[in-house]
């Protein structure tokens, strides 16, 4: 058999993934005659357009069927749309497509809205690097695909746009495609640290046995992310003095970075960015500035700790919790982070990510269900 010329289900498997009313209307249209219908597909709230994956896929299932279908596509890849607005226009059989709506908006939806808010962060912090460390926070790895994929689209708008540098790839080797790689990128999680009993250890067997990766520490398992991160600093010397050591926070909300608390995480704002704490800021902002875990004045203490004692080009990595609105925060501190690895573009509120189809002409005739007129062709 053929290779199937998509990612998503194969036509042997799609019709048990689809909605059952689906399949039960396919068998009614074959038995009483086709139709040619053209369906609208919208979302209902605004999202960068990231679709080539559930064209491709309804596409090549209409192929598999010995069909060809009409998709007159609005918007290029990388747009804005806004809520309500029809993306597409897809014209074809009716038995053809019917049951191929379940699938085609779960591959339409999720990615829009990916992309979407990995546009905002990029365009927050345009001159940061971000990493797509997403894979396991996913329900499966079509999930995983469909959020890599609307990263490498909100990137690469944001590139486009502000020559950010944006999404440079992502944990996973299957997906490293959308962002340009052949592998996926990471050194180490906490695991190895307590495995290796201590952080210059585990940063030692590392280079030792992967000397060709990038060196990222993790610095905040023992909860000591300034003594730790000095002291593989300094055993990593000519790392340090060369810039190709990175020290990672990934510090849990659950407490301050060493060295911080609350009075202090004012302070070091106050001497470095002072106009961050000006004006009207809301808990969920100045939770992001001066609280617990990897807040923006957890990494500026991080970066005075380590330009005080000789290690300014020691790149600093921040992860955990990392969205649009954490973005935008590190913006306004001017936080000096240099890379962000977040799995957080990921919608918040699923509900925002589902995309909606309506049969808007069958035959060529307009004819929409009430209240859905506005996706009647103009």
């Amino acid at each position: 058999m053929a290779k199937f010329a998509s990612s998503g289900p194969t036509p042997e498997i799609q019709p048990s993934l689809t909605d059952t009313y689906f399949n039960h209307t396919r068998k009614v249209v074959m038995a009483n005659g086709d139709c040619e219908v053209t369906y609208a597909v919208f979302m209902r709230r605004p999202v960068t357009f990231a679709g080539r994956l559930a064209i491709e896929w309804i596409t090549a299932m209409a192929q598999s069927r010995g069909a060809t279908l009409k998709i007159e596509q609005l918007y290029v890849e990388g747009a804005w749309i806004g809520a309500g607005e029809p993306m597409c226009y897809v014209t074809g059989p009716f038995s053809v497509l019917v049951d191929l709506e379940t699938i085609f908006l779960q591959r339409l939806g999720p990615a829009c809205v990916a992309a979407y808010n990995a546009y905002n962060m990029c365009m927050e912090l345009p001159n940061v690097a971000f990493l797509a460390m997403d894979a396991r926070h996913c329900a499966g790895s079509e999930m995983a695909e469909l959020m890599a994929y609307g990263a490498s689209v909100g990137a690469a708008k944001a590139k486009a746009k502000a020559n950010a540098i944006g999404f440079v790839g992502c944990a996973a080797d299957a997906t490293a495609h959308f962002f340009g790689q052949e592998k996926g990128r990471g050194t180490m999680p906490h695991a190895l640290i307590g495995y290796a009993g201590s952080t210059v250890r585990a940063a030692e067997m590392f280079h030792q046995t992967v000397p060709d990766a990038p060196l990222t520490v993790l610095v905040d398992y023992f909860g000591q992310e300034i003594t730790d991160g000095l002291a593989v600093a300094a055993h990593f010397h000519d790392h340090s003095k060369a810039g190709t050591l990175s020290l990672r926070l990934d510090t849990h909300g659950g407490r301050y970075v060493e060295g911080l608390d609350t009075q202090s995480s004012y302070a070091v704002l106050e001497r470095n960015v002072p106009q961050a704490l000006r004006g009207y800021r809301t808990e969920d902002e100045l939770r992001l500035l001066l609280g617990t875990g990897v807040s923006a004045a957890a990494v500026w203490h991080m970066r005075e700790q380590l330009d005080s004692n000789g290690f300014d080009k020691v790149k600093i990595v921040a992860s955990s919790g990392f969205g649009p609105d954490k973005c935008r925060v590190f913006a306004l501190a001017n936080a000096p982070v240099d890379v962000i690895g977040t799995g957080s573009y990921l919608p918040q509120i699923w509900s925002q990510t589902y995309a909606t189809a309506d049969i808007v002409a069958y035959d060529g005739k307009p004819r929409v269900k009430a209240g859905r007129e506005f996706l009647l062709y103009k």
